[in-house]
């Protein structure tokens, strides 16, 4: 037995369930419902009880998608020995495709009680974006026409963990959205697809012998290496474009949302919206270890496994850097008001 099995926790055990959520990666679900929060308190609206089932319901619709991502990529072959990334429990035999299932349609369900609750709290529209973001889920890698297979996961990235998740968690606490929103689910969205690109260019190889089409697969290594650049890049963009543009972000919400007096005052952000480029080392080390991948690989048999550790903890790193900027962007809304 080798030390990577002995390491692996046993079939069916809470450990093999912690590991198909994908703990690494989880600051995708909650950090937009930060900054949703945050937006909604720079409009003066923010509410505990409808932010905090928003950060749970988020948190089970990832957690819902990554437990069927496991299952279908596995059962569509995409999941093979041959794959350099981290361990997936269905293919390492630690939880069986029937029982993942099962998990799966449990953690949607529980998602949906917390719809409910947030359907009462914010209307009907909430039940629907539910039943759409589970929906998505599950296409993504499972169906007839799986997302992630015909290089639209991105798209579903974008949209869900940015869009969908921070305009969501506003209207929870609002009952409307606001341009502000809208803004600052773009670097978040980006920062949370930027997770997906190296999982993309990592598995680029395997990926297209199992006829997964991703954006690495369709535009070659360099393409995906390409693509997480612009994302870093339009993410640290926007804090700027937000503070020297923020009367455009601000201006007009309460006036036509009915959001409050006071919301309409706050027509400028402060410096405070800057915060986020504390992070920028990091996104540096990041951006660096990805360009480093494209340099030729060496030959010997020990090359690939070595490419895929270093892809790994690039890819750790990524959703590092998306919860210390997204927490840090949270913070800077938050203080430009208070």
């Amino acid at each position: 037995m080798t030390s990577a099995s002995r390491e692996l926790p046993k079939p069916g055990s809470f450990r093999a369930w912690v590991l198909a959520c994908r703990p690494a990666t989880l600051s995708a679900s909650s950090v937009p419902v930060l900054v949703g929060t945050a937006c909604a308190f720079q409009a003066g609206g923010f509410e505990l009880g409808p932010a905090l089932a928003a950060l749970v319901g988020a948190g089970l619709l990832q957690i819902g998608s990554n437990f069927a991502n496991d299952v279908f990529d596995y059962e569509k072959g995409a999941d093979t020995e041959e794959r350099l990334g981290p361990t997936r429990a269905v293919q390492a035999g630690l939880v069986s495709p029937r029982g993942m299932k099962r998990g799966m349609w449990l953690v949607f369900g529980l998602a949906l009680l917390v719809g409910i609750y947030l359907t009462w709290i914010a209307g009907p529209v909430i039940i629907v974006i539910g039943l759409c973001s589970i929906a998505a889920a599950i296409a993504y890698t499972g169906g007839p026409y799986p997302l992630g297979y015909h290089g639209l996961g991105d798209v579903f990235v974008m949209l869900f963990f940015g869009f969908v998740a921070v305009l969501g968690t506003i209207y929870v606490q609002l009952g409307a959205l606001t341009r502000l929103g809208w803004i600052a689910s773009v670097p978040v969205g980006a920062l949370a697809t930027a997770i997906l690109v190296v999982n993309n260019v990592r598995d680029c190889d395997t990926d297209r012998i199992a006829g997964k089409r991703t954006l690495a697969v369709r535009f070659g290594k360099g393409g995906g290496v390409a693509e997480y650049v612009i994302l870093y890049a339009v993410s640290y963009l926007t804090p700027p474009l937000l503070y020297l543009g923020a009367g455009l972000a601000n201006v007009g919400d309460a006036a036509n949302q009915g959001i409050g007096p006071e919301a309409s005052a706050q027509s400028a952000l402060e410096p405070w919206v800057m915060l986020p480029w504390l992070a920028l080392p990091l996104a540096i080390k990041n951006v660096s270890a990805m360009l480093r991948d494209l340099r030729p690989r060496e030959s010997d048999p020990g090359a690939a496994k070595r490419r895929g550790v270093a892809l790994n903890e690039t890819l750790v790193r990524t959703a590092k850097h998306l919860a210390i900027f997204g927490l840090l962007f949270a913070v800077g809304l938050t203080l430009s008001r208070i």
